[in-house]
């Protein structure tokens, strides 16, 4: 395992991954449009459920300003199900238990967990552009706040 981490201007590694809904999302169905990939450790958790709600109720103006959201985590489909249902959330949630696309986005690795190195998930996001390029790609990011200060970012608030 390596702790590659992509940066702006790198091409998007491609995937196809299953979703909750049982459709099949491929990245390079969503060519031409921006496309936000976020990495999250594992539904249904305090933080995971705060993240994905932001996503939510910032759906509309996310899309509005032609973005797709998509949040990738390794539980698989069924636990993807309840907690879209539970939840609400109307993007689609997308199951890596392999973890191979993590791994291929750097979103799998040596992180600090409560002061100890630890390897698991690190919570990321990817902002990539309508031709497959890393527009911005963010480690580390906390779940509270996350999504205002990527729209800040991207000039929308």
């Amino acid at each position: 395992m390596t702790d590659t981490k992509l940066a702006p201007g790198d091409a998007a590694p491609e995937f196809t991954l299953p979703a909750a809904d049982g459709s099949a999302v491929s990245l390079a169905d969503l060519r031409g449009k921006r496309v936000i990939l976020y990495f999250y450790p594992a539904a249904m958790t305090p933080g995971c459920t705060k993240q994905a709600c932001d996503f939510r109720d910032n759906l509309g103006r996310l899309t509005d300003e032609g973005f797709v959201v998509l949040g990738v985590s390794k539980d698989k489909p069924a636990k993807l199900v309840k907690f879209a249902e539970r939840d609400h959330l109307t993007f689609p949630l997308l199951s890596d238990p392999e973890l191979a696309v993590h791994q291929a986005y750097g979103a799998y690795g040596t992180k600090k967990l409560y002061g100890k190195e630890v390897v698991g998930v690190i919570r990321s996001t990817f902002v990539i552009d309508p031709d497959g390029k890393i527009e911005h790609a963010l480690y580390n990011v906390k779940a509270t706040g996350h999504v205002a200060s990527l729209t800040k970012r991207l000039g929308l608030s």
